[in-house]
Formats: structure tokens, C-alpha cells, sequence
């Protein structure tokens, strides 16, 4: 009888306990202000974005094709560079939002930057997200990147093993193809000029187009090329999600990021109705 008695104030006294740390989150969450407008399916967007797609300045040559970058310090290129700044000011923006993790070097080299203590390399988000940033006084900037994987291999390894090597390579060299074009369009035309076609609706629909064919390999219980997919989507749905967690209603967010991001990027902004999507060629227009 008294173990009885035990367990039935040890039921009662879980109970309690569940109780108030229900009703402890409960308070907390109505202490939260919620970041959604009730009618945020149907209301007008709450910010403006505009996704910069570009190639890589510094030439890292971490992607399967690099584009082959001329010295973007060379006077000629400085003074191309000053032309899209022009354009991107037009935009207005108050936060500027670069490829690099939150909590990343660049965040605290902008800030040295500010103070003179640091000198601006070829990086695009130097010549690009400093320069506008400091010239628009802003006070920081902020990292949206987010850590993902590419497992490339393992279709390689997939296309191989089946015999669809030769198909797997005229899709890499399709690829390979359109990154010779821009080489061979930066070399004959401006900064400006080649992040317009870079960012414009075809060259968009071209690389939405390049990805979404990996699926195509693969088979039930086999999902190599939607597996390759699925992490590249992860990691920009990532992205959108920092992006939108230094938003604030009223904003206008410019975010540079390599043009591999540009399609994806677009779709997750297009498709959140608090946000306007914004681009490049809608500011540039009446410049040579």
C-alpha cells in the first residue's frame, strides 16, 4: 500500500512538473514576437532583395569550372568595377549579405577594413560587398553561407558502373562549354557587361537546366543524381534561411554570391511572399 501511495505521488508530482514547463513555454512563445504578418500568404513583401550572381574574382578554383578572372586590380578593371557599384547603388540597399558563413573571416576583415587596417584583395567580396558597403556607410556586413556537400563521386562512380560515362561527360562538357563562353565574353567586355549576362533569365534558366539533369542518374534505391540535388538545395535553403534571419521589415538586402547560387537563390526568394526579388539588369538599364 505505501509503494502504491509512492508511485502515485511520483505520477502526480510528473504531472505538475509537465504542467508548468508546458505552461513555461507557452509564456516564452507568446513573449516572442512572431516574424510572420498574419496574413503573410496574402500581404505585400516586407523587403526587397537583389542576388548578385558573379564569377569568381580571386580565382579560388574550388568549383569543377573556374572561370579564368584577368586582374581585377588592374586600373582598367577598377574602373569597371566603380561603373557596377554605380549601378548597385541604385538599389539602395541598406544591408549587403556576402558567401561566407555567419561567423566567418570576412565579417571581422570588413570591420578592419573600416578602420584601415586591412586592404582589399581581388576577392569579389571585397571588391564587390566591401567597397559598396563602405561607400553606403553600413556598419557591418553579414555572412549567409551555410556548410553543404556536392558528392560529385558518387555519381561518377554511378555512371561508371552502369555504362553512362559518355553521357555523364557530355553533360560535364556542356558545362565546361558555357564557363569557356564567359572566359571568352569577360575578355572582350566590362565587369558590368558580364555580370549582366551572367545574371540574366537565361543564363539563369541554363543553370537550373545543368543541375536538374543529374537526376536523371539513378534508379530505385539508388538516388545518386536526386541525392546530389537534394544536398545542393539543402545547402541554398540553408542560405535562404540566414538571409532571412538578418532581415527586418523595410529592408533592401543586396547578396553576392557566385552565380552557381543565382537560380536556386531566386526561386526560394521568389517563392516567400514576404520578399520582392530584385535584378541586376532592372538598375542597369540606360548604362553602356
Amino acid at each position: 500500500m505505501r509503494t502504491r501511495k509512492k508511485l502515485i505521488f511520483k505520477q502526480k508530482l510528473f504531472l505538475a512538473a509537465a504542467w508548468i514547463l508546458f505552461a513555461t513555454s507557452v509564456s516564452i512563445a507568446q513573449d516572442t514576437p512572431s516574424r510572420l504578418p498574419a496574413d503573410h500568404l496574402e500581404g505585400p513583401p516586407l523587403a526587397e532583395v537583389l542576388i548578385l550572381g558573379t564569377y569568381h574574382m580571386d580565382n579560388p578554383g574550388q568549383d569543377i569550372f573556374n572561370m579564368e578572372a584577368d586582374d581585377v586590380l588592374a586600373p582598367k578593371r577598377q574602373a569597371e568595377l566603380g561603373e557596377l557599384l554605380n549601378v548597385l547603388t541604385r538599389f539602395r540597399p541598406n544591408k549587403i549579405a556576402i558567401e561566407e558563413e555567419p561567423d566567418g573571416p570576412k565579417i571581422k576583415q570588413y570591420q578592419d577594413y573600416l578602420a584601415g587596417n586591412y586592404q582589399l584583395s581581388r576577392d569579389e567580396r571585397d571588391q564587390i560587398g566591401f567597397r559598396l558597403s563602405k561607400e553606403r556607410k553600413l556598419p557591418k556586413i553579414y555572412g549567409i553561407d551555410a556548410d553543404g556537400e556536392f558528392p560529385f563521386l558518387a555519381v561518377q562512380d554511378y555512371a561508371k558502373a552502369h555504362g553512362r560515362e559518355k553521357e555523364l561527360e557530355s553533360l560535364m562538357s556542356q558545362v565546361g562549354k558555357r564557363v569557356q563562353e564567359e572566359n571568352k565574353f569577360l575578355k572582350s567586355h566590362t565587369v558590368l557587361q558580364t555580370l549582366l549576362q551572367m545574371n540574366s533569365q537565361e543564363a539563369v534558366r541554363r543553370g537550373l537546366a545543368s543541375y536538374s539533369l543529374y537526376a536523371h542518374f539513378g534508379e530505385e534505391y539508388n538516388y545518386v543524381g536526386a541525392k546530389l540535388l537534394t544536398e545542393w538545395y539543402r545547402r541554398n535553403m540553408r542560405i535562404h534561411t540566414n538571409l532571412i534571419n538578418v532581415m527586418e521589415p523595410d529592408d533592401r538586402v543586396l547578396v553576392i554570391f557566385g552565380a552557381g547560387h543565382l537560380g536556386l537563390l531566386q526561386q526560394t526568394v521568389q517563392a516567400d511572399p514576404t520578399l520582392k526579388l530584385r535584378t541586376l539588369d532592372e538598375f542597369a538599364s540606360g548604362t553602356k
